[in-house]
């Protein structure tokens, strides 16, 4: 396992990180396709025993189930010190006022909680999952920076937004002297480039690690066409992100894989780990063998006519996921 440094930070993460959305007991909300706490439990061990240091998650993965057991594995498999643990906070947890968003009480609320779910006393990476437009960022960013302060959090990022949001942000932090976001976690695939565009640079320029979420497109790139698996055919997310048309990039994936001997998702991985400004691809796995590809894919290069290969002629532009 390579590790990196997250932006301009000191902190070393491995070059995948273990994405935990796919753990939750099913009667605390989770998806269909969601592993319970002994399963999840399997996967985190081998992860930590492949090398892989990075864990993330979210208060509202199954409702904090997912928490929960990504917090009782760190404790039975690991040193505390030697994880880097990342969660988010945005999404609702309770009905009524305050159940949700990015506002002083909430955060201070949802922290404490996600605290309490994890077993530990503080966060290495807290993000907001999402911007919240009926809370403005001052109140955010200045609740962030308290918590950092607090010593309960040790770095801040940031999750699917618009670039100027980001960019706004980053300023805002910067002229009150308050705590910078230090990384994104923004949507990044072959299917969905939108990051290209705007985020990526902005990133590259202010010194942002990129830990890219669905760098695989939901399995899509790594399935041959019509295959069925029980995420897809109750993916809501995935039919608005990901179209039909999106098949042909699988098939080039699937080529230079089979010419490499490599499985799809190496492929697909490798060739997100080639931008520069990429830190750590978020890698959501429900079998040991996708988890097993996902760290072998950490020592394959693709060359620059692969690279071309796959990006040649088929990418059609698209909303920017998660901005609303």
């Amino acid at each position: 396992m390579r590790y990196i440094k997250l932006g301009t930070t000191g902190l070393e993460v491995s070059a995948i990180a273990l994405g935990c959305m796919s753990f939750g007991e099913p009667d605390r909300g989770g998806e269909p396709w969601s592993l319970g706490a002994d399963a999840g439990r399997e996967i985190i061990k081998q992860a930590l025993e492949g090398g892989v240091n990075f864990l993330d998650t979210a208060n509202g993965y199954s409702a904090g189930s997912s928490e929960e057991i990504v917090g009782q594995a760190v404790r039975d498999f690991a040193r505390r010190e030697e994880v880097v643990l990342s969660t988010k906070v945005w999404m609702r947890m309770r009905p009524g006022p305050n159940g949700a968003g990015l506002s002083r009480k909430a955060i201070f609320a949802e922290l404490d909680a996600s605290l309490k779910r994890l077993g530990t006393d503080y966060i290495d990476l807290y993000q907001i999952h999402r911007w919240d437009y009926d809370t403005p960022i001052e109140e955010t960013l200045e609740a962030l920076h308290e918590v950092v302060r607090s010593g309960k959090v040790r770095y801040l990022g940031a999750s699917s937004m618009y670039a100027w949001q980001f960019a706004k942000a980053l300023y805002l932090a910067d002229l009150n002297g308050w705590t910078r976001f230090v990384s994104m976690q923004d949507h990044y695939n072959l299917i969905h480039r939108e990051a290209e565009r705007e985020m990526l640079p902005l990133c590259a320029d202010q010194g942002i690690g990129v830990i890219p979420w669905s760098p695989l497109a939901r399995g899509r790139l790594t399935r041959a066409r019509d295959t069925a698996t029980a995420r897809a055919g109750t993916d809501e997310g995935g039919r608005i992100l990901y179209r039909d048309e999106d098949q042909a990039v699988a098939e080039r994936v699937q080529e230079i894989a089979g010419r490499r001997g490599l499985s799809p998702a190496q492929v697909a991985l490798a060739w997100v780990m080639r931008h520069p400004v990429v830190t750590s691809p978020i890698v959501g796995v429900t079998k040991p063998a996708q988890l097993a590809d996902a760290i072998a894919a950490v020592d394959v290069e693709l060359d620059d006519d692969e690279a071309a290969y796959l990006e040649e002629s088929f990418y059609k532009a698209r909303p920017v996921a998660g901005s609303r």
